[in-house]
């Protein structure tokens, strides 16, 4: 009985996300068609698209989510976010901290209907992963972006976690960073690995998930560090802070980053 009304939560989900994203994106294309003229960084669209998929979050009464270190947003600086990867369930979670940024996506999610047109409309980046040639364009756009004075949202794993933990860390992100000396925005998710397990559709059960932005590592820290060294020192942060959330005792302090 369980498993049937899991698949029948999931049906209606999904039922409601492709009917939803047909009138959705009608207005994705309005806001794009009216303020691309001097939006040029497109902050409005991208703030509609947080409302898009905040909405899907919303929607779902299984998942309760507690958002903290917003205050450590500088909506006045240029970050490379990256962020740890337990589920999809992390990009609605990122979403829902509503603050302007480019994401790294997988190419093949760009030619979803709807939802991956208007990934096109926000200028989000591409990625084709395992080609070196998509890679290297990647870092291009990326690079322009944050010139731009967009941040770019990276997770630096470069593909979902099964158990939770952290992987090793790709390098991408941290060349970015040392290249244009720009600080590091970590991001925290905890519980998206239950409340949508990798390859799965599975919504029994009521989810706790928790994102956590902490303070950024900054500039100066960046330039003091070597690329393998910072990919090191975000990950051990990020690591800790993981381990943090799991214990029984949660502070809603964030660990301090040294710069």
């Amino acid at each position: 009985m369980e498993i049937v009304l899991s698949k029948f939560i999931a049906l209606l989900f999904l039922s409601f996300i492709a009917l939803s994203s047909m009138v959705l994106f009608i207005g994705a294309m309005f806001i794009w068609l009216v303020t691309q003229w001097f939006d040029r960084r497109l902050i409005v669209l991208h703030m509609y698209t947080s409302f898009w998929a905040s909405l899907y979050v919303w929607v779902m009464p299984a998942w309760t989510i507690t958002r903290r270190g917003k205050q450590n947003i500088d909506w006045g600086k240029t970050y490379i976010v990256v962020s740890n990867h337990q589920s999809l369930l992390d990009i609605l979670v990122a979403f829902s901290l509503f603050f302007p940024f480019k994401w790294v996506s997988k190419a093949e999610i760009f030619n979803l209907p709807f939802i991956g047109w208007n990934m096109v409309l926000n200028r989000y980046i591409k990625l084709f992963r395992g080609d070196k040639r998509s890679v290297a364009r990647m870092m291009e756009d990326a690079t322009a972006h944050l010139r731009n004075g967009s941040s770019v949202y990276i997770f630096p794993e470069g593909t979902r976690s099964r158990d939770g933990q952290l992987k090793e860390f790709k390098s991408g992100a941290f060349i970015l960073a040392k290249k244009l000396n720009i600080p590091i925005l970590p991001i925290v998710i905890n519980g998206t690995t239950h409340a949508l397990p990798k390859y799965s559709l599975d919504f029994h059960g009521h989810h706790s998930i928790s994102i956590d932005v902490l303070p950024e590592i900054t500039a100066e820290t960046v330039a003091t560090l070597d690329e393998a060294e910072l990919a090191q020192y975000t990950h051990q942060l990020m690591s800790e802070h993981l381990d943090m959330l799991s214990s029984t005792t949660v502070s809603n302090d964030l660990p301090s980053v040294k710069g």
